[in-house]
């Protein structure tokens, strides 16, 4: 099951720092904690959206690149596709930069002319129960100016719908890769 939140969570990179918008979705990895690695965890983030999303991405892209916003495009030009997606800060990822990266947390994002935003992808290991872990998809947002909250109020409920899929299949891949190797 997938829980919306509107806080960040605890242990994140980004609890201490302020942000104009925050939404959360949080699920259960029923794995042992040392099963899950945060890198891989990063892939399979950048190989789960949902397909539909892909056709958003081209009208986005078609609309905000009139006004001189970076759109999906331009993002992945910048990034070397032959390479290792090692989750390297400063390094791009698909449509996202990388800017911290620890054992447990990667947070990518991106600032532009409108506003900043980061998503971290947390793998909290420390739940009561020691064979689970939760993964959390954080979203947090800056506005730069009054395009910045317009832009993200019409794009704020596809995103939550992206997201929330997206970790869904996420944690239904780990969860039956993780079922494969017990058997």
């Amino acid at each position: 099951m997938i829980e919306k939140k509107m806080t960040i969570p605890a242990g994140s990179i980004l609890k201490n720092e302020d942000f104009d918008y925050i939404d959360s979705f949080q699920g259960v990895i029923c794995s042992p904690v040392k099963d899950v690695d945060i890198i891989e965890i990063g892939n399979l983030f950048l190989s789960s959206g949902p397909d539909w999303a892909n056709s958003l991405m081209v009208v986005r892209d078609s609309i905000v690149g009139v006004f001189g916003l970076k759109t999906g495009t331009q993002l992945i030009k910048e990034q070397d596709k032959e390479k290792t997606l090692n989750f390297v800060p400063g390094e791009r990822v698909g449509l996202f930069k990388v800017f911290e990266k620890t054992e447990n947390e990667l947070i990518m994002g991106e600032d532009d002319a409108h506003l900043d935003f980061r998503i971290s992808i947390f793998i909290d290991k420390h739940t009561s129960d020691t064979s689970k872990s939760s993964l959390s998809l954080t979203t947090t947002v800056v506005f730069k100016n009054w395009f910045g909250r317009l832009y993200f109020l019409l794009v704020q409920f596809f995103h939550q719908l992206i997201v929330k899929a997206t970790l869904k299949r996420m944690l239904r891949k780990i969860n039956r890769c993780n079922n494969q190797k017990n058997d």
